[in-house]
């Protein structure tokens, strides 16, 4: 299973992890100074999620958050949401 969005295909890329040491020259130090360069990994946010199908079925993905913030993908109604019969709606009142 590959860290990557089924919708988008965001993976991970490659990057630097910098380190640091000394003090701030606003906090009355003499700077900071870069002690060591590693290569890191920045993983996407993925979440297994159940997504509304065209086709009106359900299928679980693993998207990316910013897809489902985006609104790229639906996510699946758990539970049929609450609704009065109308015939119901006129006995109370």
């Amino acid at each position: 299973m590959a860290a990557e969005c089924q919708v988008c295909g965001k993976g991970p890329q490659m990057g630097n992890r910098v380190e640091t040491r000394g003090k701030a020259k606003y906090l009355g130090g003499v700077g900071t100074k870069v002690t060591g360069i590693t290569r890191r990994k920045f993983k996407p946010n993925l979440q297994n999620v159940k997504v509304a199908l065209a086709n009106g079925g359900t299928r679980s993905m693993r998207v990316c958050v910013q897809c489902i913030r985006s609104g790229a993908v639906r996510k699946a109604v758990k539970r049929k949401p609450f609704a009065l019969n109308p015939a119901d709606a006129k006995l109370a009142k």
